[in-house]
């Protein structure tokens, strides 16, 4: 290989080590799911157990931000970001289940919680 190519995958380096390392392992499991989506039994136990499971991390998560936060989270009250968790959850569910709203009703309680601490 000349100078020039290997100059060339050296500032090519890091974006293939990106695409790689990160890009091509998350789109296989999208492909793979786009290919057995079509053949899944929506009422399986198998697929309910997944769900369930995945409905479980959720929850582990929001709980963790809650509970247990850290940056700048860390510095408002557990009761703020309780309440905009609350707030959240029920503009989410009266609002049809539109995710888009119940996530920035929680935002803003959590901004006006962060502002009145100001």
């Amino acid at each position: 290989m000349s100078a020039e190519t290997m100059r060339t995958f050296a500032e090519l380096g890091p974006y293939l080590t990106i695409l790689v390392g990160a890009a091509l392992p998350t789109h296989i499991w999208r492909w793979l799911g786009v290919l057995f989506a079509g053949k899944l039994d929506e009422q399986s136990e198998l697929f309910t157990w997944v769900k369930a499971v995945a409905t479980a991390l959720v929850a582990g998560v929001i709980a963790k931000l809650i509970l247990f936060p850290t940056g700048p989270l860390a510095t408002l009250d557990v009761t703020i970001r309780a309440l905009a968790a609350a707030a959240g959850f029920g503009a989410y569910v009266a609002s049809g289940r539109r995710l888009a709203l119940g996530v920035l009703v929680g935002e803003l309680v959590i901004l006006g919680g962060w502002l009145m601490l100001r």
